[in-house]
């Protein structure tokens, strides 16, 4: 009996979300899980279509079709064999990632009968994995012998880490934080990922050999080069954390704020720690009226943070359109449910205030042409000027990466013209022999499947590459 190809006759469903009223009041998930009967129903939307577009636009290449045969058959252990078997974290992509421009986004079902539901399902294979005991540690079939170092333990340094123990190698992660998870533990709320998620991961890492030294940042407590001499290879997965500024007037005011800090602040708080500049009202929107800067999925983050809080009004103000935010859709929808107010084609001209932010001087705009690239400029509307009212601003304009050959100790380190590490495409080698690099130091701030990619290449790029030094030395 054909299980698929049921898009015609099934509509599209999502697991059931949480109402924003009941939700605006907690920091938990808004999203529930399909039930086995609804998540096979849903799986058998798919086409099983010739060219896989959801394939495609998955930057890990996951095997979107296969899965959700298996699901819609009811085989969910060898579902999620294939599932895991390009993706090292698909428990926290079914929950983050923004399917709606991506695998989802690209699904060949005609739109009037809507997209398979991959996410949501993605995340049902994982957890009913968890639950059966079919998600084992990383061990390794017999021991190399050889140590490999890692910096960094966001989703590229883990991910790569999880391919190097499969192959036997000893894995030492190096982290400055004292959790591992990097963003996915102080720069994602727990509405989008809840940190047990995260450290369930990490109790697998662990049990599997691989042994973190977290607190531990690299140039402080030991130089990169005498990191070299501990490991074969190395491997560089900081992130970037450096915040992009706005070049408008005043905006050095008390109360005008990075989003990363606003973020682990309260992500710190949530998960328990005694957070000063959340306990003085610094970094807490209670009773506030506060107006987050910029369009994308750390917005969001911080508009929906600051309606938890308990913001007296959450402004969003964007300078581009709604069509052309680069932030997820569904997150979008999330925020006006919760009663953020979006200003499209907006942007500040000046933060006025005495030694505090009171509010915010902007001006409309307009889209002009498109340019080679295909993005539209924008420039400000002639006598379009208007006010409003903010306690709290928190810049969300992206990030840039820190100045790690300063900050390492290791000016031999080439930079690309973007500030990123310079890196062999083909290899993920940066120009220091034996060390690679991967993520966002490399590709710039992105998704967290990106880092999941990067992280699973540069670790095979660095397998090759020390068998290869292996061989020659022995010749």
């Amino acid at each position: 009996m054909n299980k698929l190809l049921s898009f015609t006759s099934t509509p599209q469903a999502f697991p059931q979300t949480r109402l924003p009223e009941a939700r605006k009041q907690d920091f938990n998930e808004i999203y529930g899980q399909f039930d086995p009967k609804t998540a096979a129903l849903q799986a058998s939307r798919c086409s099983q279509c010739g060219v896989p577009f959801c394939q495609i636009h998955c930057p890990l290449g996951n095997n979107i079709p296969d899965w959700l045969k298996l699901t819609a058959e009811g085989r969910l252990e060898e579902a999620y064999a294939a599932s895991s078997a390009t993706n090292t974290f698909p428990e926290i992509c079914g929950r983050i990632c923004p399917q709606d421009k991506l695998c989802e986004g690209n699904c060949v079902i005609e739109k009037g009968f809507e997209s398979v539901t991959i996410g949501s399902v993605e995340k049902y294979i994982t957890e009913t994995a968890f639950e059966m005991g079919w998600v084992k540690p990383p061990l390794p079939a017999r021991e190399n012998g050889v140590s490999v170092g890692i910096i960094g333990a966001g989703p590229a340094g883990l991910a790569a880490a999880d391919i190097l123990r499969r192959k036997g190698y000893a894995v030492h992660i190096y982290d400055r934080y004292d959790r591992m998870g990097g963003l996915l533990i102080y720069g994602i709320p727990n509405f989008k990922l809840e940190k047990h998620v995260v450290e369930r991961r990490r109790a697998l890492l662990e049990k599997a050999g691989i042994v973190f030294h977290l607190g531990f940042e690299v140039g402080k407590d030991a130089k990169l080069e005498e990191l070299r001499t501990r490991h074969a290879a190395m491997l560089i997965a900081t992130g970037v954390y450096k915040p992009r500024e706005i070049d408008v007037p005043n905006v050095s005011l008390a109360g005008i704020f990075p989003a990363l800090p606003y973020l682990i602040a309260s992500n710190r708080h949530c998960l328990g720690d005694k957070v000063k500049e959340y306990d003085n009202g610094t970094f807490n929107a209670k009773g506030k009226h506060v107006v987050v800067i910029g369009g994308g999925d750390t917005a969001m983050d911080c508009v929906r943070t600051a309606v938890r809080q308990g913001a007296a009004h959450v402004t969003c103000l964007y300078r581009r359109d709604r069509p052309n935010m680069p932030g997820s859709a569904r997150e979008v929808k999330n925020a006006e449910e919760e009663g953020v107010e979006f200003l499209w084609l907006s942007a500040p001209k000046a933060f006025v205030g005495a030694r505090k932010v009171e509010k915010i001087l902007a001006t409309k705009m307009r889209l002009s042409t498109a340019d080679a690239s295909g993005r539209q400029s924008v420039t400000p509307v002639e006598n379009s000027q208007f006010t409003l009212k903010a306690d709290m601003v928190i810049k969300a304009l992206g990030f840039d990466a820190e100045n790690l050959p300063s900050a390492f100790g290791t000016p031999e380190l080439e930079l690309s013209r973007y500030g990123t590490l310079a890196v062999d495409s083909a290899t993920q080698m940066t120009s220091l022999p034996g060390v690679f690099a991967a993520g966002d130091i490399v590709r710039g701030a992105s998704l967290v499947v990106w880092a999941i990619k990067d992280g699973r290449d540069a670790a095979l790029g660095m397998d090759a590459w020390m068998k290869a030094k292996k061989k020659e030395e022995a010749a």
